[in-house]
């Protein structure tokens, strides 16, 4: 597997991950605005696929360090 494809492939997962993060936001937000104060279950189910973006986004973040360190580590060896 090229190293491209690596990181390209979590760079993917992050940006699906903040989409999503953004797309939930605008959800709440637009909830919020229609109803007030009371939490529906459109807000609720908005509110955990922001948290599932988040955690999504948050491992590959992990995902793409640990790549970069590893890409590291075999230049050092080569070097």
């Amino acid at each position: 597997m090229a190293i491209n494809s690596i990181t390209g492939a979590v760079l993917q997962s992050i940006q699906r991950g903040l989409q999503g993060m953004r797309r939930s936001t605008a959800e709440i937000a637009s909830a919020h605005a229609l109803s007030g104060r009371i939490a529906s279950k459109d807000m609720v189910r908005s509110m955990v696929e922001l948290h599932q973006s988040g955690q999504h986004t948050a491992v590959a973040v992990k995902a793409f360090r640990a790549a970069d360190e590893t890409i590291g580590s075999l230049l050092d060896i080569k070097a």
